[in-house]
């Protein structure tokens, strides 16, 4: 009987640190209001290909679903306001939308969420009335299938809920909509679902300059605010915008509801009053967001809290009305090629296989991190480098030319080609236990200069300072994670 009672209690805490691990995810919504788009199937090699693991689709399209199946991709599927008046009135609907849409094709096709409702508020039509029963009658439909606790229910807002945001301390939901926020909060509380809003610091700089800044707006640290109520220090607008909402649920006594962002972005092109819609302004926010979020920052009023976000869009939408941005969010064209360079991993550079078998006129290599070696194996072969392999990794140390971008991937691909190169550039001075890959295009960066053959400097030897330093960074950012995945392996000793 003890040892029943010590294997309960070592499974429970599995799942618990299992959960722990799971980390902050980025994903991608996948919009098709367009008609020059790529078949669904074109789609998911895509995703695959670039190694997006969450979607976010806006309905149950069922040559979505198909194309995503067995893929491994997680995906959240939509209920159309349209659809909220009759899943709102009848259950039987909301079972027949569930027997014929979803359990087909579950699990092979991964669904983990479904949103009832898109931004409601902002609707032309009055529709806010009928969510909370269209998300009850569907966690029913759900309930029944016995998939209540695998597939979540949730809808999703714009910012519009708050009527007030600055400063963030002061965050509040707009008292009109309480009619359908306060029960909609109280089934995600006893559902353990997420709040899911939208969140676009572009329109709050296009909308007020005078108030906000560019940089503030692209995470780009020259630009910071104080909350006056709290003294906490906002170097970006993304995290000023959560926290309002987590202080508006505080003040709620909502404390244990977690928010996931379902649309953020930046788009690549405008009409001429839109001049901050750039493909580099959104290269500069998405990147920016993306390594925010892998390394579980958190916000200043939830440090380290894991953060689910979905980048908005997958494709530009030709079809969208508005302004030329509406049509410009895109992080593909439909031939599948990439509006600008993207990393969806937030690891910094990485090698493919088309630029490791590749040449370059002048035969030169570099030696870089591989895409698919773990970060643990990155974490050993880093300590290994810059210690007995006697790199000097003085220019990955912060306020250094290659210490931004501040990750993993990026540090480990620096301290890689300084061996590669300083050992003859062969391929066994790039092997790294299979971690390393050699690639042609050169991946030198602003100040940031990769070593060639023959050099004698690195970006910073002039710079005096201990070998292991560079990786101290790295070893920090990783070691909450490592330790609670450690545990897990301890635990699964006992079971």
């Amino acid at each position: 009987m003890a040892r029943l009672v010590r294997l309960s209690f070592f499974a429970a805490l599995l799942f618990t640190l299992l959960d722990l691990c799971k980390g902050s995810t980025i994903g991608v919504c996948y919009g098709r209001n367009a008609d020059d788009l790529p078949t669904p199937d074109k789609v998911a090699e895509l995703v695959q290909k670039h190694n997006i693991k969450h979607v976010r689709i806006y309905d149950a399209n069922i040559p979505v679903l198909k194309a995503f199946a067995n893929t491994g991709v997680e995906l959240i599927i939509g209920v159309a306001n349209s659809d909220l008046l009759p899943f709102s009135q009848f259950q039987t609907n909301a079972d027949t939308w569930l027997k014929n849409n979803i359990l087909p094709y579950y699990p092979s096709t991964k669904i983990t969420y479904i949103t009832v409702g898109v931004e409601v508020t902002e609707a032309p039509n009055n529709v806010s009335a009928l969510v909370v029963p269209a998300m009850q009658k569907i966690f029913t439909a759900l309930k029944k299938a016995g998939l209540h606790k695998k597939i979540k229910v949730s809808s999703t807002h714009s910012l519009g809920i708050l009527s007030r945001s600055y400063p963030p301390s002061a965050g509040a939901f707009n008292s009109e909509y309480a009619f359908f926020l306060k029960p909609m909060l109280e089934f995600l509380v006893d559902n353990q679902s997420p709040l899911m809003v939208d969140i676009y610091p572009y329109y709050a700089y296009r909308d007020s300059p005078n108030n906000v800044s560019l940089d503030y707006a692209l995470f780009e640290l020259s630009s910071e605010v104080v909350d006056p109520n709290t003294g906490l220090l906002y170097t970006n607008i993304f995290d000023a915008q959560i926290d309002a909402l987590y202080f508006a649920l505080m003040a709620l006594n909502f404390r244990t509801i977690k928010i996931m962002v379902t649309e953020t972005g930046w788009p690549s092109k405008g009409s001429p009053k839109e001049k901050a819609a750039t493909p580099d302004n959104a290269q500069t926010y998405n990147t920016n967001l993306i390594n925010h979020v892998i390394n579980n920052t958190g916000t200043p009023a939830k440090p380290g809290e894991e953060l689910d976000v979905y980048l908005f869009s997958l494709f530009n939408e030709n079809r969208k009305p508005g302004m030329e941005s509406e049509r410009n969010w895109g992080l593909f064209y439909p031939d599948g090629t990439s509006v600008y360079t993207l990393d969806f991993t937030g690891r910094g550079i990485l090698a493919t296989s088309s630029d490791a078998n590749s040449t370059n006129s002048t035969g030169t290599t570099w030696c870089i991190a591989s895409s698919t070696a773990s970060e643990m194996d990155l974490q050993r072969a880093l300590d290994w480098a810059c210690g007995p392999g006697n790199v000097d990794c003085t220019a990955i140390q912060p306020s250094q030319p290659c210490y931004e971008p501040d990750t993993l991937v990026s540090h480990v691909s620096y301290a890689f080609n300084s061996y590669y190169q300083q050992n003859g550039a062969t391929d066994l001075a790039c092997s790294f236990g299979g971690a390393g890959v050699k690639v042609t295009k050169n991946p030198s960066y602003d100040n940031c200069i990769y070593m060639t053959a023959g050099s004698k400097k690195t970006a910073a030897s002039n710079v005096s300072a201990t070998p292991l330093a560079a990786a101290a960074s790295s070893v920090n950012r990783f070691a909450a994670w490592i330790s609670g995945c450690l545990l897990i392996s301890f635990c699964t000793l006992f079971l």
